[in-house]
């Protein structure tokens, strides 16, 4: 589950992230009533399995079997914050109906890293920005130079014209420089099964310096630039300064 919105009388309107059809928006009737079925299976976050058939011009649920609701993230503001924004970024990235299986599988194995409480949430967030330019057609070159092609161990420098990074050969405009650690870190969590993220520890400087790279890529690359985070930092800036 995405997203909800209430709609007309005691509906909701669903954006569902489904396995086999991708990104959907769905309505399920009387889910606003206490009594309905679909009550505790359409809150934010929940995960199940759900029957769909297709309307006029949206799905309708037909029934649900709840796998993991997930609501134990609504206790605490770091998960909502972080699980708002996985969700966000699945809205602004997919189209309706684009199916990714792998991506569906990676975004619901980072919520049970969350769940468990086994994970650095911003090393989560940036691997899951990596795995979803690269399910979206925007993943980086880093084992090549992402221009010449040549073999790279290492650079300073990720050009944004080119998605990747750029050798000590090539022109280096048109990109961003950043430090050697940096090059390093996102090549790893690029190639790393994200069942392993819980076993990397990253300097706070590290942490910054990708944030910001990435999010130059996710803006670049996509119509819509996501709130959430932005949202959750400026509240961590004004609880600091108090």
């Amino acid at each position: 589950m995405l997203k909800t919105q209430d709609f007309k009388e005691n509906d909701k309107l669903l954006w569902l992230f489904t396995e086999k059809l991708g990104k959907v928006t769905a309505i399920a009737k009387g889910a606003k009533k206490n009594k309905s079925k679909f009550f505790s299976s359409t809150q934010n976050f929940c995960f199940g399995e759900y029957v769909l058939y297709k309307g006029k011009n949206l799905y309708n649920i037909n029934e649900v079997d709840i796998i993991d609701s997930f609501q134990g993230l609504l206790k605490d503001l770091d998960t909502i914050a972080y699980s708002s924004y996985f969700c966000e970024l699945i809205l602004i990235a997919l189209q309706e109906e684009e199916s990714n299986r792998w991506l569906f599988q990676e975004f619901v194995k980072g919520f049970y890293l969350m769940k468990n409480n086994v994970v650095d949430l911003e090393v989560l967030a940036r691997t899951l920005e990596l795995k979803l330019l690269r399910a979206t057609g925007y993943g980086f070159q880093l084992e090549n130079c992402s221009i010449c092609g040549d073999k790279i161990n290492k650079s300073n420098y990720l050009s944004i014209q080119y998605h990747g990074g750029t050798c000590n050969k090539c022109n280096k405009v048109n990109g961003i420089s950043i430090s050697y650690g940096a090059y390093n870190v996102l090549k790893f969590l690029d190639r790393s099964p994200i069942e392993n993220i819980p076993r990397i520890s990253l300097s706070d400087d590290l942490k910054k310096e990708i944030y910001k790279i990435l999010n130059i890529f996710i803006s670049q690359n996509y119509s819509k630039q996501p709130k959430s985070l932005e949202i959750f930092n400026y509240i961590k800036r004004s609880e600091q300064d108090e």
